[in-house]
């Protein structure tokens, strides 16, 4: 079986959202009819949305499919005694052409007790971001579950959130239970654990065309919501080239920032799948049989059997993501 794996490329899942734009189409070369696309699913195993392979002997193969065909030697022996025949990682580009909804995420224990999910710890990587984009990201003040519901009833809440004003590069790491939201004109690449569990607590006040706001998780979201969180949810991280410089690792993902201006070697001894997310310019991944060009708005899997690879680029930017 290991020999019959290769670098796997999928093909993006598309989402048209009311607060979409075109930067997914203009900037990243995503091929689509639909108006507005605000996201671009990049591997993907949500149930409904599971990712389909684009490249090679195993094209239109599933990645449910390439799971329960593979199992460790596509994710790795201690991820496939931990999450089975289910991929623990979902990757994103996004493109906000307006303000997202003030929401935040539920734990592993609250989203596994309501609703059968894993939680939806996350991180973000602005590619591009137009003159003045925020981001929302925790409270601006000190703040109490009986303050917070305060704002909400008096539709106030912008007012106590944190807005960092963001350019390529800026890196956040967006923990359970953190309140936040996209701004508008930033464009970014997110991973997360697989979890669509989103509770809306705000979104601005808008109405759809017959006149009606979205629905809001008021109650879901006050047990979720952590009050006294740490200001640690901005990243610093080096850049040097040719090597993985450490960016965010936790217990459902580690993120490295790599960039590439010549041959590069590489071994793989995470005992786990790893995916490159090219954020710049583009690099060619080369193994002993298969050789596969990842350009910038692409992503690539790179199965745990492939133990020895090469990069080669004159200038590439990537994520390196495992578990």
């Amino acid at each position: 079986m290991k020999n019959t794996l290769y670098p796997l490329k999928f093909q993006p899942i598309l989402k048209d959202k009311i607060w979409g734009g075109k930067k997914l189409k203009s900037l990243l070369s995503k091929d689509s009819q639909l108006p507005n696309i605000g996201e671009s699913w990049e591997i993907s195993d949500v149930e409904g949305d599971t990712s389909v392979v684009s490249n090679g002997n195993l094209e239109n193969q599933s990645l449910k499919h390439l799971l329960s065909t593979y199992k460790a030697d596509l994710i790795g022996e201690k991820n496939y005694k931990q999450f089975g025949n289910k991929f623990p990682l979902l990757i994103k580009f996004i493109d906000a052409k307006e303000d997202l909804s003030i929401q935040l995420h539920p734990n592993d224990e609250l989203a596994a007790k309501r609703h059968n999910s894993f939680g939806k710890t996350e991180m973000w990587y602005v590619m591009q971001a137009d003159s003045g984009a925020n981001l929302i990201v925790d409270f601006n003040q000190k703040m109490t579950p009986e303050l917070y519901l305060e704002h909400l009833k008096n539709k106030t809440l912008p007012k106590i959130l944190n807005f960092d004003k963001v350019k390529a590069g800026d890196t956040y790491f967006i923990e359970v239970g953190r309140v936040h939201a996209i701004g508008a004109g930033v464009l970014l690449a997110e991973i997360q654990q697989t979890s669509d569990i989103t509770y809306r607590i705000y979104d601005w006040d808008r109405k759809d065309d017959f006149g009606n706001e979205r629905e809001l998780h008021t109650d879901l979201a006050i047990d979720a919501i952590g009050f006294d969180m740490e200001d640690n949810f901005r990243v610093s991280y080096e850049k040097t080239s040719n090597q993985s410089n450490p960016m965010v690792s936790c217990q459902y993902f580690t993120t490295n920032f790599l960039k590439v201006d010549k041959a590069l070697q590489k071994e793989n001894t995470y005992d786990s799948f790893v995916i490159y997310i090219c954020v710049e310019g583009e690099a060619e991944i080369k193994t002993a049989n298969h050789s596969e060009v990842v350009k910038k708005g692409e992503t690539i899997l790179l199965p745990a059997a492939l133990r020895s690879y090469q990069i080669l680029s004159q200038g590439a930017t990537l994520l390196e993501v495992y578990v």
